[in-house]
């Protein structure tokens, strides 16, 4: 399935009342059908919540940070209290702050991992310990890099596809544990790291924040591993045009270092256009911004091949020196790549907000960047400004939704150029 098609099909989900009346028993048997009549958005004034743009970067290759964060994290303490977030941006980045450094000493330490049972990972992730959660799974190998961990490789499963994972705080010291996407298998490994970080992470409130599986028998079978949140109010978002369209060529241009080239800039109707020996680039008024590279390579760039992992810090460090900086609200994240039959390899990039995806235009993404040998030939950035209002909107409660929807689900708003995005569940199709 392409990629446009698959963001068609994600807006065909969006709104999940539609499987309500195949799944009316199920919503009976979690005891939450009474709640029904609130499943539709209900108007509230509950204030927002402004956020900092994660994941902010210095335009350094020699720097190495995520190109994504977790969106759920899930912190259980010594006492049994529970703090779980997936919507609060301010709150996941603090959390994120202060736990990823675990995951780094964990990473770095970790001893050969083995498989272990459902049963010990469900007990992982109920006891003391720190949970991430990811959209989208990412390679162990490029984890490793992200936490700047030093991992062992190639013996330690580099090629594993990782979306949750947890480091458990025992006694003295703390364990690893993660699913393989692929397989579904669990696996545990024994680390260096000493559990005393977990003194730090009472400052913490409980949240009543429960999995699935915790919850009833139905519900576990449906999406064990959800994080379900007791809140169901989630905030209305304004999309405004970012900077203008010379601020955008100007900021296409650095990132790509064609600065010092000799170029022609001329408007085409309503869209800017730039010609350089090397390159051609266009803006249209919605921000809307394609690059190609037209020119051969110069005898000082030698066609290289280098790992996935660098490729996306390449990608990343471009995405934080343009669309990064005028998004205001929203965070830029990587959320696929891979590579083609043709020999070029492509990430793509989405904007998320109050832990929500933003599907966008056509394309469906904040972002797709081309590579072929390790040079970039094309680019596809959209450039959108997003802001928390005060106004907030009451959704169906989780436990009903997932019943509902029969399956894991996530936040979603749609932008189709309009100025008020209002947030709807989405099935997630995994």
């Amino acid at each position: 399935m392409s990629k446009i098609n698959r963001a068609v099909e994600w807006i065909k989900t969006g709104l999940i009342v539609v499987l309500l009346t195949s799944s009316a028993v199920l919503a009976w048997q979690t005891g939450l059908f009474s709640e029904l009549s609130v499943y539709f958005p209900l108007l509230g004034d509950s204030a927002g919540v402004d956020t900092d743009s994660a994941g902010e970067t210095e335009s350094d290759n020699t720097v190495k940070k995520e190109a994504a964060r977790p969106l759920c994290i899930v912190i259980n303490d010594e006492n049994g209290a529970r703090c779980g977030v997936r919507y609060d941006t301010d709150l996941r980045n603090t959390m994120y702050n202060r736990t990823s450094s675990i995951f780094s000493e964990a990473l770095g330490s970790v001893s050969a991992p083995s498989e272990v049972s459902e049963e010990e990972w469900r007990s992982a992730l109920s006891g003391p310990g720190v949970y991430y959660e990811y959209l989208t799974p990412v390679r162990l190998a490029i984890l490793n890099g992200w936490f700047d961990a030093n991992m062992r490789s190639n013996e330690y499963g580099d090629a594993t596809m990782i979306r949750r994972m947890i480091v458990a705080f025992g006694e003295d010291r703390s364990r690893l544990y993660y699913q393989d996407s692929q397989t579904n298998v669990y696996y545990g490994a024994d680390t260096a790291s000493a559990a005393g970080k977990a003194q730090e992470l009472v400052m913490f409130i409980a949240n009543g924040a429960s999995f699935a599986f915790e919850l009833s028998e139905p519900l576990s079978e449906l999406a064990p591993y959800m994080m379900i949140s007791k809140d169901n109010t989630h905030p209305i978002v304004q999309a405004i045009p970012a900077v203008n369209d010379e601020e955008i060529m100007t900021m296409i241009i650095d990132a790509a270092k064609h600065g010092s080239e000799n170029n022609t800039t001329y408007y085409n109707l309503d869209t800017l256009v730039c010609v350089g020996t090397q390159f051609n680039i266009r803006v249209d008024k919605l921000g809307r911004t394609y690059y190609r590279r037209t020119g051969e390579l110069t005898a000082t760039e030698e066609t290289y091949v280098i790992n996935e992992g660098e490729l996306i810090d390449q990608a990343r460090i471009i995405i934080a020196d343009t669309i990064n900086k005028s998004c205001a609200d929203a965070e830029v994240f990587v959320e696929s790549h891979g590579l083609t039959e043709d020999g070029s390899y492509i990430i793509y990039f989405d904007y998320y907000i109050a832990g929500g995806r933003i599907n966008l235009f056509e394309e469906g993404h904040a972002a797709r960047i081309t590579f072929i040998d390790g040079i970039v030939v094309e680019m596809e950035l959209n450039f959108r400004r997003f802001l928390l209002t005060e106004e907030t909107i009451g959704l169906l409660p989780e436990r009903q939704a997932l019943a509902a929807a029969g399956g894991e689900f996530g936040l979603s708003y749609s932008d189709f150029g309009s100025e008020r995005l209002i947030p709807v569940w989405t099935g997630m199709g995994t």
